[in-house]
């Protein structure tokens, strides 16, 4: 079994804590893994495999478990003392009204509760309104650089052959699937397009209840087409104008924030420096991994520059990062990253091969003056200067830090 240490190192924090722990994050991406993780965690602190009760309610033993109420039943035949129990309730969006069960399971036990989901509308205002302050979301994403290098151990300490496995993750993405097996490209291709398919059919067109999927798919394409570049609703619906195919704006963004709730897409808006203020037009769609994106339409060399930069968005997410695209006068900031330890800029660049790209990369953030560390990140073995401040970094290095300074 994968260890994903950062998140159990999280999850940690808040065992026997009173807060309801939220685990969200798209099918695949190792969330039951982590509870499974957890139940190690637990054993290894003294609590007694009986005194954890999980439940699974994709798998069929668990399949009359469809409602608050049968859950509630469930879970109470198995609390059959006074004593602490832990709940695990695995992918629980698929019992109706799990809220109200959960609320319950507050007032009439002593347990402490760990929820997985793969739908964002865990978080919506119906759960606020049952267990509003009482709960905690730790997002899961697929594996970061570092934790694809556990895969590789044997390789991973030669140095000479990190950029070389760097460009194995680049092509192959981070569901962990692929990396507990020897995947060929397009057999991992083939294993990424099964979980898309499952994400958009039960995570989007079936709760989301959208009846035109051909124009759904046409979103899609349209936003993966567009990795790495600002666009709205408009310039989405005017698009399809061009193509003799009308869409409404509202339903442009109704299909958008649908990929966001099943964690499809990531929408990230846009800040202007200046004036303080997030801005609402112009953002910026990254993918939840970027082998969605060849499974979907094929590896495509010339989005290298938005492959990298999803690759740097997930990163900062991973790290809890606020993210936002800076607007600095006339001139673009890639990321703006924020959290309560301060905040950082970085570019993103694919190599930095002319006067131009640099001059272009490195003077939207020498124009800005305060004192937070600024980044270029490209993957250029030949270029590691530092320029007024601002610090050249190969996109390797940059994911495997551990911190940014």
């Amino acid at each position: 079994m994968v260890n994903r240490n950062a998140y159990i190192e999280k999850l940690r924090l808040f065992i026997g804590k009173p807060q309801i722990k939220i685990i969200t994050g798209i099918r695949r991406s190792g969330k039951s893994t982590v509870l499974k993780l957890l139940t190690e965690e637990l054993i290894k602190t003294g609590v007694k495999d009986t005194e954890i009760i999980y439940l699974n309610f994709e798998s069929f033993t668990n399949s009359h478990l469809t409602s608050a109420k049968s859950l509630y039943e469930d879970v109470k035949r198995k609390i059959n003392t006074s004593q602490k129990y832990y709940l695990l309730l695995d992918e629980i969006q698929e019992v109706h009204h799990w809220e109200k069960a959960v609320n319950s399971f507050l007032v009439d036990f002593d347990v402490d509760i760990y929820i997985t989901g793969s739908n964002s509308h865990l978080l919506s205002s119906e759960l606020s309104t049952f267990l509003a302050g009482r709960y905690i979301e730790i997002p899961i994403y697929t594996l970061s650089f570092d934790e694809f290098l556990d895969f590789k151990k044997s390789y991973s300490e030669i140095k000479e052959n990190k950029h070389s496995l760097f460009v194995e993750y680049l092509r192959k993405g981070g569901f962990p699937v692929i990396h507990t097996m020897e995947y060929e490209e397009e057999t991992a291709y083939q294993v990424v397009s099964d979980i898309y398919d499952s994400v958009i059919l039960r995570d989007t067109v079936q709760r989301h209840k959208i009846r035109d999927i051909e124009l759904l798919n046409r979103v899609i394409q349209y936003a993966f087409d567009n990795l790495g570049n600002t666009f709205s609703g408009k310039n989405v619906a005017d698009y399809f104008k061009s193509q003799q195919r009308k869409i409404d704006i509202n339903t442009v963004y109704n299909y958008l924030s649908a990929l966001e709730s099943a964690f499809i897409l990531y929408r990230v808006p846009r800040y202007d420096l200046k004036g303080k203020e997030i801005l609402k037009t112009q953002e910026k769609f990254f993918l939840a991994d970027i082998s969605l994106l060849y499974a979907t339409m094929g590896y495509r060399d010339r989005m290298i520059s938005g492959v990298l930069e999803n690759l740097v968005f997930l990163e900062l997410r991973r790290r809890g990062f606020k993210v936002f695209i800076g607007k600095f006068d006339n001139k673009e900031i890639d990321f703006v990253a924020e959290k309560k330890s301060g905040k950082i800029y970085i570019q993103v660049a694919y190599k930095l091969e002319s006067q131009a790209t640099i001059d272009r990369e490195f003077s939207a953030l020498h124009a800005l003056r305060d004192h937070y560390p600024k980044y270029v990140v490209t993957m250029d073995d030949f270029f590691s200067d530092t320029i007024k401040g601002v610090k050249h970094m190969h996109i390797c290095d940059f994911l495997l830090a551990k911190y940014w300074q």
